[in-house]
């Protein structure tokens, strides 16, 4: 039933909303689909070049165990392009140390020439290499490691195998010609087991081509964060490396070393599977038996291109938006110029005449705005020529005799007074009276443009009148800059101080009672300050007086009506600088400083 009535109210009989509808939707329908096809190439994008950066520093990792693995290559080939050093290294794995020892001295003197020691010759390349945590010679017949390390003369460690496994595992790890360090070897060498990786090669008598036992070189494996140093910024996940039997040689989380992983089973080298909500990829070296394998989540794929989805969706909300909110501002800115019309139309058939329609653009609404403005002035101006003007006439006639009688119903009743009180012999109360009646005339009578010297002049009268009273004991003075004189100020601004002088203030019983106006410029604007010599405000009182005027009203007493008044409209006249300040100390009087802008604002007469 609401769906009706919507559908009756805003879209049955509006073709122009049907139809802003329709391109609204359209075009919310184009922008999704446009920010849909955007995110997916971005997305796509994005996840490319993060597996590439992954591929990169695959290769870059494989390019560093590749090339120890070479160097240990380059090592033995280099023995066997030495005659005299193959002849040696020969000599020293089939034979105990003592006699090779005594063999290279039996060719020294035979030769009568140095030959090349093979004991020094793995010593220099364990030195020349600081990624080598340590180097072995095993001699198969002798079932003898020879173990060396940095800058250290190396040690003999025997392998027996009724006491010792390194003869069977050096067998078994045939195959594995890159791998994790084994737990025999490290164990008869005395090293602790850490972040390592072994190199082994065979090493054959180049005469008979029998194995006569194997080199093995374990190097750092923490070395390996170096290959990636040219892609940490970029990448993402972890990056294993792994010996032939799928033991893991480098973790770049640091946790899984020496674990053995399963999630290789069955893939190709490049290829990428998902295992798990990860993305695994592989790339093996078939020659050294070792692969790198690199591990992401899709949750860190997402986050690679989330910045910028969350760009293209903020956009497509943005368009969305302005598709939404810019028909609605012109269909809303053309319905509320159309009722303006009408509710203008039906305050003229209610016999409102001087309503205008206040629309200043150029099209078909303003122009029928401007139509119907200049109608209404037609009919006003046909209606005043013929009925309203008998009515304003007689109107004015009114009320002018008003205006004679009541004033001068006033000032003849208080000059009869003022005569009666003279004529008894009272002649300060008709003074007295012909004050109140000039004060009254100041302020009823009206006047186009009120000034200091005006309101001075009442403040004057006022106080001339408690100086008839008092005579010799109250006494007061006016000061004022001549330049003040023609300045406008609001009326009442400073009689209100001067009559609570007079109620609440002022000693009568004694005789030197006195006050004092002074009007002066200076750079906060126009001073006024009244002074006198009366009983002055108690401390607690004067709090009370101040906050009030800051807290806009909340004082209370007759005395601090006149000082509210006056703050309060200057105030809201002239802004917070200007208004009203209080100094007084009882029992020694009271000064009150009004401040006025300079020059005075020429539009404050009508607030």
């Amino acid at each position: 039933m609401r769906r009706n009535t919507l559908y009756r109210k805003y879209f049955k009989d509006n073709l122009f909303m049907r139809f802003t509808l329709i391109v609204s939707c359209v075009f919310i329908a184009t922008i999704i689909a446009f920010s849909y096809l955007v995110l997916m190439l971005i997305s796509d994008s994005a996840v490319q070049r993060q597996m590439d950066n992954q591929r990169n520093t695959m290769e870059g990792i494989s390019k560093y165990v590749e090339n120890k693995y070479q160097s240990v290559q380059d090592m033995i080939r280099d023995v066997y392009r030495d005659g005299s050093l193959a002849s040696n290294t020969t000599f020293l794995l089939e034979h105990p140390f003592s006699e090779y020892v005594e063999h290279r001295l039996d060719r020294y003197f035979a030769a009568d020439q140095p030959t090349s020691d093979a004991v020094q010759f793995f010593q220099n390349k364990i030195d020349d290499d600081p990624d080598i945590r340590s180097l072995m010679l095993y001699s198969a017949n002798q079932q003898v490691m020879y173990y060396y390390k940095a800058r250290r003369q190396f040690d003999m460690v025997s392998t027996n195998a009724a006491h010792s496994f390194v003869p069977d595992s050096m067998y078994l790890d045939e195959e594995s010609l890159v791998s994790v360090p084994n737990i025999w070897v490290l164990q008869s060498i005395g090293m602790q087991r850490s972040p390592m990786f072994s190199v082994k090669i065979p090493i054959n008598n180049k005469t008979s081509l029998l194995n006569i036992g194997q080199i093995l070189v374990y190097f750092d494996s923490t070395a390996i964060r170096q290959a990636m140093s040219n892609y940490k910024e970029e990448f993402k996940g972890e990056i294993l490396v792994l010996s032939a039997q799928n033991e893991v040689i480098f973790d770049s989380s640091g946790k899984g070393y020496g674990t053995k992983y399963r999630g290789l089973a069955g893939m190709n080298s490049g290829e990428e599977v998902t295992v798990d909500g990860m993305v695994v990829t592989s790339l093996t070296q078939s020659q050294a038996g070792y692969s790198v394998v690199s591990m992401i989540s899709k949750k860190e794929l997402a986050e690679t291109y989330r910045s910028a989805r969350n760009t293209i969706i903020s956009i497509a909300l943005v368009c969305i938006l302005f598709a939404v909110l810019l028909p609605a501002m012109f269909i809303s800115n053309f319905a509320k110029r159309t009722h303006r019309i009408i509710r203008f139309t039906r305050k003229v058939k209610n016999g409102d005449l001087n309503t205008r329609i206040i629309d200043s653009k150029e099209d078909e609404l303003g122009q029928i705005a401007k139509s119907f403005n200049s109608m209404l002035d037609e009919l006003n101006q046909y209606i005043d020529q013929v009925y309203k003007a008998e009515i304003k006439q007689k109107h004015t006639e009114i009320a002018t005799l008003e205006a004679r009688v009541n004033p001068h119903f006033l000032y003849n009743t208080l000059e009869v007074i003022r005569m009666r009180a003279i004529s008894s012999g009272a002649k300060d109360v008709g003074e007295m009276i012909y004050s109140l009646s000039v004060l009254f005339k100041s302020y009823v009578r009206p006047k186009a443009r009120y000034t200091f010297k005006d309101e001075l002049e009442a403040c004057r009268m006022y106080l001339e009148l408690f100086r008839i009273r008092y005579k010799d004991r109250f006494a007061y003075t006016i000061e004022c800059s001549k330049e003040l004189e023609d300045l406008p100020i609001p009326k009442m601004s400073l009689q209100p101080v001067i009559e609570n002088y007079i109620l609440h203030g002022m000693r009568t019983g004694q005789a030197d009672n006195k006050v004092s106006i002074r009007a002066y410029p200076d750079q906060q604007g126009i001073q006024v300050v009244i002074a006198d010599n009366g009983l002055g405000i108690p401390a607690e009182r004067l709090d009370e007086l101040r906050l009030g005027l800051e807290d806009n009203g909340t004082m209370s007493g007759s005395e601090s009506f006149g000082l509210r008044s006056i703050h309060e409209r200057l105030r809201l006249m002239y802004g917070k600088p200007y208004g009203v300040g209080l100094i007084s100390e009882a029992g020694a009087g009271t000064e009150v400083t009004i401040t006025f802008p300079y020059p005075a604002k020429e539009d404050t007469e009508h607030v």
